[in-house]
């Protein structure tokens, strides 16, 4: 055995111990690494050189270079330039070539060119360091400059060149310039000898025309498997799945040795074609060839298996991995959110914890699109936010946004408005969803000032900014004001899009101008099942549920419904409180393969619906035949109970909910204690109301407060009433106040209720209902001057109250009626049938009460 070798044993096991002074022994040891691919030791031999005096010469600077690029030492590279700048080794050109390279790789791109314009000598090894350095870091315009300026000195490309200018043509989408180097590549006879150049070349025209990467493909006498990665990865990235998946199987046939590449590309073709049984296969061929062992292969197969809708298996797969990586944990965490098992999201996360698995900016993304579903989602979203600060996160832009979407769904705008102001990463989306929060929250002047900052910002508003701020427009009060921002967008040429239209369709139903919205919609080419959705669910939210159903029915002759278009017609039929036309959804839903089990939140609208109409045995049984229940299936039948006089069930379904590990959230309450207001259970109602605070750290919400007010009223505890309203930490709305409005009527006190009214009017100065609620008590003590007084208020408000209307389902058609209505085709039979009700009525001693009729007299 030599004593080169000898001494190379000796440093690969312990190198602290020998003292080298032999350059060249140095030299063999950082070859010896190189071969390895081991960086560490050479740098580490590297420190023991310098601790020794010993210098490296022009062989081992460029290995030295090269290992630091790879560990990314940008300072321990600095060090080493530093250290033979000025020298004669930076006139070597390898040297100088690996300066360059090492800068480049590093992201130092302008410290590269300062080396390489300092260069006496440079060769095409060097020119390519440099454009390569250019293209790397997406300088495509600069690459190119420089390769006009390689030909004016007369320096003959080689294929490294011709890639690297391939993929600076390709990103600049150069089409004129690749192509005349597609044309070079054919004079010059590199493209037929060359698979590094066809391979560039396929990824340059893919982002043109797939057709002539296929033809360059197809023409390739010499493919490797990065040519057939291009190919394939081309297909994907435009979209043709089947096609990406078509040449997969032909690599198959044809016995092509494929990598964890084209098996990571086929796997997620497979869940966007949502091909369940090829992904299955593809999974059996990364068991055999063991690429299970790359976590990147299990991670697309983990979310190609939530995107077929086999989260069972997803879950498998988790679960047989022995050591996963926190993108891992992650998919597994999105994979629950995405099929709405926020309970087993939370537990995952739980468990992630109690692993000391690290949680990264993308685990607490996820987990904060959650707090809005869980009971105490406030309190699990302000620990997320405390853990971000606690463990030094970087507060990037994606990680700030969903901080502020969190804030904003659970409707706490002054922590939007904090977190936002500490924001160093602001972009779009983060000004969107600050002027969303504003408007939503019926601070419109606060959002057009937002608005009005982010115009005098870097960013421009986009039409996503635009549908922000229209949430502001709530009702006909805003009509205006709606207007002048559809005038901005014409005046400002924001880009129109879909969703835009949909927003301003929207914005002009709400507040009144029925006429304009439909225009918007009718005059849309191309409308897509959003904006049909929207337009349905517009009727639904401004009370016009027959015209819903109508649009529904003229929708499926041009558009395929989907869950979202069947629960909002299923409002509109739970609106008209019509079993027939929910039942005949039910049908559709179930003939156009809707599963309840997989879809739970259609199956909660089910239920709610069948429970609104009346039908509870039917909501039941859904309920009962569930898979999978959650919090929104236990309150849909909880509040389906409370609704119709079932307050026993309720409290007992409140109990079950509580032992299958369900922890009720404020909608909970909501049912519950508007459950205990119908059914008289009035001590019930406010034990629970104290539980809420106390054994489950819900907050109370005004909507909580109006229930115990309703709850209190209805037992005749007025007082009681009046007193809890004094008593609450927040502001009362008109609910609350209206609640208490309605038990005077019922226990006929006049003064209260005027002293009630006077609070709604402060918050509904235009509201009829409120004049007519007064109207009515007035009308049962007689005091018909009070009613005529409010009368002439309303007149001089311009209010009128809306006229009762009726309406029946008869074969799919809704028929409306109001009150004095006679525009209906058969009117005639229809009042000589009432002519003949009424007469029957008084002959069996019907008596009407009319002393809570409001009558609009004539003076």
């Amino acid at each position: 055995m030599t004593t080169a070798s000898m001494n190379l044993q000796r440093v690969s096991f312990s190198p602290t111990q020998i003292e080298i002074k032999d350059p060249k022994q140095w030299n063999s040891i950082i070859k010896h690494q190189a071969n390895l691919k081991n960086d560490q030791a050479i740098l580490s031999a590297y420190t023991q050189m310098e601790s020794l005096g010993v210098l490296p010469n022009n062989t081992t600077l460029p290995l030295l270079l090269k290992a630091c690029a790879g560990l990314n030492a940008v300072e321990r590279g600095k060090s080493i330039h530093r250290s033979i700048r000025g020298t004669e080794l930076m006139d070597d050109v390898r040297v100088g070539t690996a300066v360059v390279d090492f800068y480049c790789k590093c992201g130092l791109v302008e410290d590269a060119w300062c080396v390489f314009d300092e260069m006496s000598d440079r060769d095409v090894v060097s020119w390519n360091a440099m454009l390569f350095g250019f293209v790397g870091w997406g300088r495509y315009e600069e690459a190119m400059l420089l390769f006009r300026e390689m030909w004016r000195e007369n320096l003959r490309p080689n294929s490294r060149t011709m890639v690297a200018l391939l993929l600076a043509c390709e990103g600049a989408s150069e089409l004129r310039l690749g192509r005349g180097l597609h044309g070079y590549c054919l004079r010059n006879g590199i493209f037929e000898s060359n698979p590094h150049i066809a391979t560039a070349l396929i990824g340059f025209y893919s982002r043109l025309d797939m057709r002539v990467s296929r033809l360059l493909f197809d023409l390739m006498v010499m493919r490797n498997i990065v040519s057939w990665n291009a190919m394939i990865t081309g297909y994907y990235d435009v979209g043709e799945y089947f096609k990406t998946l078509e040449l997969f199987v032909q690599m198959l046939v044809d016995e092509v040795e494929f990598d964890c590449v084209t098996m990571l590309v086929a796997i997620q073709a497979c869940a966007q074609l949502e091909c369940l049984k090829l992904g299955k296969q593809i999974h059996q061929l990364a068991i055999k060839f063991r690429f299970v062992e790359d976590l990147y292969i299990l991670n697309a197969l983990l979310n190609m298996y939530c995107n077929n809708g086999s989260l069972d298996s997803s879950h498998q797969l988790f679960e047989s991995v022995p050591n996963c990586d926190v993108p891992l944990w992650n998919s597994m965490l999105s994979a629950y959110v995405e099929f709405g098992f926020h309970e087993e999201a939370m537990g995952l996360f739980i468990r992630m914890q109690s692993e000391g698995v690290r949680k990264d900016e993308r685990t607490v993304a996820i987990m904060l699109s959650i707090c809005e579903e869980l009971a105490d989602g406030l309190l699990k979203g302000k620990g997320l936010h405390a853990h971000v600060i606690k463990s030094g996160m970087r507060m990037n832009a994606s990680l700030g946004n969903a901080l502020l979407s969190m804030y904003l769904e659970l409707k706490c705008v002054e922590s939007v408005q904090k977190v936002f102001g500490r924001l160093k990463d602001v972009d779009i989306i983060s000004w969107n969803t600050m002027i969303l929060a504003l408007a939503s929250n019926k601070l419109r002047a606060q959002a057009c000032e937002f608005f009005q900052r982010m115009q005098e910002s870097e960013t421009k508003p986009n039409a996503y900014t635009i549908i922000s701020i229209l949430a502001a427009c709530e009702d006909v009060t805003c009509l205006q004001f709606g207007r002048s921002i559809h005038g901005y967008v014409i005046k400002h040429g924001v880009e129109i899009n879909q969703p835009l239209q949909t927003a301003l369709s929207g914005m002009y139903m709400n507040c009144g101008d029925e006429a304009t919205a439909r225009d918007i919609f009718e005059g849309c080419p191309d409308r897509d099942l959003i904006s049909w959705n929207a337009m349905i669910a517009s009727y639904i939210k401004n009370n016009q549920a027959h015209k819903a159903l109508l649009l529904f029915h003229r929708m499926i002759s041009e558009a395929e419904p989907n869950s979202v278009t069947i629960i909002n017609v299923l409002s509109a039929a739970t609106h008209l409180a019509s079993l027939p036309q929910g039942q005949s959804l039910h049908a559709y839903a179930t003939r156009r393969g809707f599963s309840l089990g997989l879809d739970l939140s259609l199956a909660n609208a089910f239920i709610t619906m069948y429970a609104r109409c009346g039908s509870l045995q039917r909501a039941e049984n859904i309920f009962r035949t569930l898979p999978k229940r959650n919090i929104i299936s236990w309150n849909a039948i909880i509040a389906g109970y409370g609704m119709n006089g079932r307050g026993c069930d309720a409290m007992l379904a409140f109990s079950q909910m509580i032992e299958d590990g369900f922890r009720p959230n404020q909608v909970t309450f909501v049912s519950v204690l508007s459950a205990c207001s119908h059914s008289g259970f009035l001590e019930t109602g406010l034990q629970l109301f104290h539980s809420m605070v106390q054994d489950f750290n819900v907050t109370p919400e005004v909507v909580h407060y109006s229930c115990i007010v309703d709850l209190l009223a209805r037992g005749g505890r007025i007082d009681e009433a009046r007193e809890f309203i004094g008593s609450m930490p927040i502001e009362p709305d008109a609910s609350v106040w209206r609640a208490l409005l309605s038990s005077c009527q019922a226990y006929s006190d006049a003064k209260l209720a005027k002293t009630i009214f006077e609070k709604l009017d402060e918050l509904e100065p235009m509201n009829a209902g409120n004049y007519v609620l007064l109207s009515n008590i007035y009308a049962t003590e007689s005091l018909w001057l009070e009613v005529r007084k409010i009368r002439t208020w309303m007149k001089e408000k311009g209010l009128r109250k809306p006229p009762g209307i009726s309406w029946i389902v008869v074969k799919n058609q809704v028929h409306c009626f109001t009150a004095g209505d006679r525009s209906h085709p058969q009117s005639d039979k229809i009042f000589a049938k009432l002519s003949i009700l009424l007469s029957s009525m008084k002959e069996t001693g019907y008596d009407p009460d009319l002393r809570w009729a409001f009558h609009e007299e004539e003076d």
